[in-house]
């Protein structure tokens, strides 16, 4: 952020001078002197060709001499007092040291109304973008891949490639990318975050084991790493430990402007870390999503374009490892931020193959559906607990983060949870 203020101030001194000098060297503008000038020319020639005229006999000496006091009298009428009176000061000097002190308050004071003073800020989750552009296309990949090979310490040829990787969803490329990024920049929190973004999303989009430790280093850098304390939040969600969630998630709250977009969507996480605490305390069991989701046959499906269609499927290597009465939840989730589900459907193992329909109706909090994201993940997972939180020996598939609208998404449950 201070280099950011030194350039503005560099370029400020830049633009006073074009300013100020031309209004401090200007002059009241006067043709006077020039119109007298032009006069006086005009009588000389007039006075050369009497004396001419004398010389070759055409004008005789009473005439010349008569002339002569012609002339010299319109001078006299015409130029008026020849002497010097002082130049007029520049009535603009007040004007161009107004404006020199003026134009850095004005300047500062814009940028405060309708600029970002966080923008630079090392704080600023970084999950997209850090001043390096974005990198698109199978041709440019292969360039800057090209230019790491030759030369891979080149921090920022890494940075380009790792999120040219995510945008991409190859997500183990990324992960592996920041891994080697870390190695020459490794004071950076934002790093560690996206690191770890990178790596979780390539498990199947679980924050476990050392997408959490990357996160902790994170924060051991920054604690107010906005990107860190959104992923931590999320990371102590999956295990469970909803005061943790709520820790992080507060605190990420009191860095984000109140009326922000993504305050209210942390809002809506910690309303939801909340609830799943107080039914610990209470002496209950974590909610589960039977008692949450409403079973299939049950749910009036009425929603509009934010309808996500499509079939889940049992993988091969699975089928006969779980009880026909296990409970499939097919359920939509932001791609990004709290976990909870947008939308939730609940069938038994006996179903598959499922084809379902996930819409607003589904929501489980007004203030979460599925029409109020720019990207969610479908999953489906097979419980065998039946409890909101994966557990091991579990079973799940995802999609890659979609649009909500999105039509034919098939998923194959083929993972166990370890």
């Amino acid at each position: 952020m201070t280099v950011f203020w030194i350039i503005c101030a560099v370029l400020l001194l830049i633009a006073i001078p074009f300013i100020a000098v031309p209004l401090w060297r200007g002059t009241v503008n006067s043709n006077t002197v020039a119109r007298d000038a032009a006069n006086l020319e005009i009588l000389r020639d007039q006075i050369t060709e009497m004396d001419v005229d004398l010389k070759n006999g055409l004008l005789s000496a009473d005439l010349h001499e008569q002339g002569q006091r012609e002339l010299q009298s319109r001078v006299l009428e015409e130029v008026g007092d020849t002497t010097e009176v002082e130049a007029p000061r520049s009535p603009y000097k007040k004007l161009s040291i107004g404006l020199s002190v003026l134009l850095p308050v004005l300047a500062i004071g814009l940028y405060t109304q309708v600029g970002n003073l966080n923008a630079f800020s090392d704080r600023v989750a970084h999950g997209g973008t850090s001043g390096v552009g974005a990198v698109h296309g199978s041709a440019a990949i292969a360039a800057l891949e090209q230019k790491v090979e030759a030369n891979p310490t080149d921090g920022e040829s890494l940075l380009l490639l790792a999120r040219a990787y995510m945008e991409a969803e190859r997500f183990g490329d990324s992960a592996k990318a920041y891994g080697q990024l870390t190695n020459y920049v490794s004071d950076e929190a934002w790093v560690w975050a996206d690191y770890a973004d990178a790596l979780a999303m390539a498990q199947g989009q679980s924050l476990r084991g050392k997408p959490t430790d990357l996160i902790n280093k994170a924060l051991s850098i920054d604690a107010d790493s906005m990107k860190a304390l959104a992923l931590a939040g999320s990371a102590a969600m999956e295990r469970g430990d909803f005061a943790a969630a709520i820790k992080h998630w507060e605190r990420l709250r009191s860095l984000l402007p109140s009326e922000s977009e993504d305050a209210k969507m942390i809002e809506s996480g910690l309303a939801e870390a909340r609830q799943m605490l107080s039914h610990i305390k209470g002496g209950k069991a974590p909610m589960a999503l039977e008692q949450i989701a409403p079973p299939a046959q049950a749910a009036s499906v009425t929603g509009g374009k934010e309808r996500i269609t499509g079939k889940v499927m049992l993988g091969d290597s699975l089928k006969g490892k779980f009880s026909p009465d296990d409970t499939v939840f097919v359920l939509a989730r932001a791609a990004e931020g709290p976990k909870m589900p947008l939308a939730i459907l609940r069938k038994q193992v006996r179903d598959l193959p499922i084809t379902f329909e996930l819409d607003d109706s589904m929501a489980m909090q007004p203030q979460m559906k599925l029409s109020a994201f720019d990207k969610v993940v479908v999953v489906a997972r097979i419980s065998k607990s039946g409890t909101a939180m994966p557990e091991t020996g579990d079973a799940q598939g995802m999609s890659q983060p979609l649009r909500p609208g999105a039509k034919g998404v098939n998923l194959k449950i083929d993972q166990i949870v370890q």
